[in-house]
């Protein structure tokens, strides 16, 4: 059941779509949005914070605050003219960061959501989604930059691999699946893949249709370097709404960065993506 969702607002206004979608959302599954806005000096690095001039690290903080807090009312009276239930949060300075302090905020909601990375104008990156991903505990969306609908349920693909990964990302995502007009397995045959079992999709099939879930399997052959481009080719084939998968990544001193697959279908996303790991 989803009826918590936490926001990352962008501030950029021609990123605005996220709060959109994730205005959508909250209508769907009558649930509360919260719009998440920081200020922080991010382009001052955290080493060299003691000998920089007072004065200009002020200046840097009131102008990300003006945006931070400009976001906020373009989130707050999009919310109101809505009528979905909503609030806003206001994050100043924080030891941490927007990524760590983001993704312990989302602890507490069934839901992130979050627009996809782009250097360009977006203010969040791949790291916020990582911490997001790995550290929240929760599932997430991510949503292109390109997107300018709402959440659609018409079409569902779930990549399934039999890991855990996968099993964690389809079962967060049954509120979903069971409003979904249609729901679909696939599945990549590769070496990780190799189990007959796995390739049949029965087991997980079975397991959704006792969720009022009906799938259908597809099952596609391709090598490990071709998996991001070969689900991305699917879901536009097939006009798939939303894609649904694990989120893998690999440590990294202590810290997961997502692995090539996951990277790639991020980097490239044609459709909103929910995450789980």
């Amino acid at each position: 059941m989803i009826k918590d969702i936490i926001l990352h607002l962008e501030r950029d206004a021609s990123r605005d779509a996220v709060r959109d979608f994730a205005i959508s959302t909250a209508e769907t599954f009558a649930a509360h949005l919260t719009g998440v806005s920081e200020a922080f000096t991010a382009m001052v690095p955290n080493y060299i914070l003691p000998d920089f001039p007072a004065n200009i690290l002020a200046d840097l903080l009131a102008e990300s605050e003006t945006a931070a807090r400009s976001a906020i009312e373009r989130f707050e009276a999009t919310a109101k003219r809505s009528g979905v239930s909503a609030e806003a949060r206001l994050i100043l300075q924080s030891d941490f960061g927007p990524p760590r302090t983001f993704s312990e905020a989302a602890r507490h909601f069934d839901l992130s959501v979050i627009m996809q990375s782009d250097d360009d104008r977006g203010f969040n990156n791949d790291l916020l989604i990582e911490a997001t991903l790995f550290d929240s505990g929760r599932p997430l969306i991510v949503v292109p930059y390109t997107e300018r609908s709402g959440l659609k349920l018409d079409r569902i693909v779930c990549c399934w691999d039999g890991s855990r990964a996968a099993a964690r990302a389809v079962n967060d995502a049954l509120p979903l699946l069971r409003k979904a007009n249609g729901v679909e397995l696939f599945i990549v045959a590769n070496e990780k893949t190799a189990d007959e079992q796995v390739l049949r999709g029965a087991d997980i099939a079975r397991h959704l249709a006792r969720h009022d879930v009906k799938v259908e399997v597809e099952t596609t052959p391709a090598a490990d370097v071709d998996v991001a481009n070969v689900i991305l080719s699917h879901v536009a084939d097939c006009s798939a709404s939303l894609l649904v998968m694990g989120g893998y990544g690999h440590s990294r001193l202590r810290e997961f960065v997502l692995g090539g697959a996951t990277r790639g279908i991020l980097a490239t996303m044609t459709v909103p993506v929910f995450m789980s790991h």
